[in-house]
């Protein structure tokens, strides 16, 4: 016995319900003497004959009749993987890693999981949340499919941008200077700062130490944090002051109060490897484009 091959399975149950060599190779659109010669073929190759072809027509046999079921099954089966391999083409089926800096989580991860998972359904997401250094590292190893973060990161990486909003001076409630409705931030160089370390991601200190040196100063720093939560907690104590992006405000609703800086913009990034071919990337990359056009993703949080 001889596996069968899927085009002689189809021939076969076509001809089952037609149960007509004539009109069977008519639907199939092929020969009535190649129909004959794949039907022979599969009979010899199960070692059963599967039609009695006889002066009233052709009729299935015992045999023939039990292996019409089973013929059905690997045909529809074989249908289904097909589908699914077509669809994993198209980016509609499969798996993404997508990674968040943890700034930016509470204002894309809500947004940009809700428009995939309404778009395609079967793509199977998972997310992570993590700091700018961990966030670059991983995608540049292949650990992770496509990233949201902040600039500047490092060369290689193929991006997009998706929001610019304003950065702000994020001052504690009552200073002098926050009934302010814009500020240059040379209006700040006299005041103690709070910040995160240079070593947390030196390409962001080395954009901030060139602002600082374009408004004549270098800021007083008072204290370090690792977070975001943790720089408004300290403002909201009265250490300092610091520069965050108006989008950060939905972290903290008492304590601070935030001052755009005059010609002071951030954007946000979605990054990925340019050589990740991945189609359920590129259609993930597309949806998002297309969200980023038709809502203000700053307004999320």
């Amino acid at each position: 016995m001889t596996t069968p091959e899927l085009r002689q399975l189809r021939y076969f149950l076509v001809l089952a319900e037609e149960r007509s060599f004539t009109r069977a190779a008519r639907r199939l659109m092929i020969a009535q003497q190649s129909l004959s010669q794949q039907i022979s073929a599969l009979e010899r190759g199960l070692g059963a004959r599967l039609f009695d072809r006889g002066g009233r027509g052709t009729e299935l046999t015992v045999i023939g009749a039990l292996f019409v079921e089973e013929a059905r099954s690997v045909v529809n089966r074989a249908d289904e993987a097909f589908a699914v391999v077509s669809r994993a083409l198209r980016g509609e089926v499969g798996s993404l890693r997508l990674m968040f800096l943890t700034t930016v989580t509470n204002q894309l991860l809500p947004p940009v999981v809700r428009a995939v998972h309404r778009e395609f359904p079967d793509l199977r997401l998972t997310t992570e949340s993590t700091s700018i250094a961990q966030l670059v590292e991983s995608i540049r190893a292949g650990r992770q499919d496509v990233a949201f973060t902040r600039p500047p990161l490092v060369p290689g990486l193929a991006s997009k941008v998706l929001t610019t909003e304003p950065v702000c001076a994020v001052l504690p409630t009552g200073h002098p200077l926050a009934e302010r409705a814009e500020l240059d931030l040379a209006q700040l160089a006299d005041e103690p700062w709070v910040m995160t370390p240079r070593d947390s991601w030196p390409p962001w200190h080395r954009a901030y130490g060139e602002q600082f040196r374009e408004a004549g100063f270098t800021p007083n720093v008072v204290q370090e944090a690792d977070s975001v939560q943790d720089l408004l907690g300290l403002v909201a104590a009265g250490l300092g002051v610091t520069r965050l992006v108006r989008s950060s405000l939905t972290l903290r609703g008492t304590g601070v109060v935030f001052v755009p800086l005059k010609d002071a913009y951030a954007h946000t990034e979605m990054v990925w490897l340019p050589g990740n071919t991945s189609p359920a990337l590129h259609r993930l990359i597309d949806i998002v484009t297309d969200l980023a056009t038709t809502t203000d993703l700053t307004e999320y949080g």
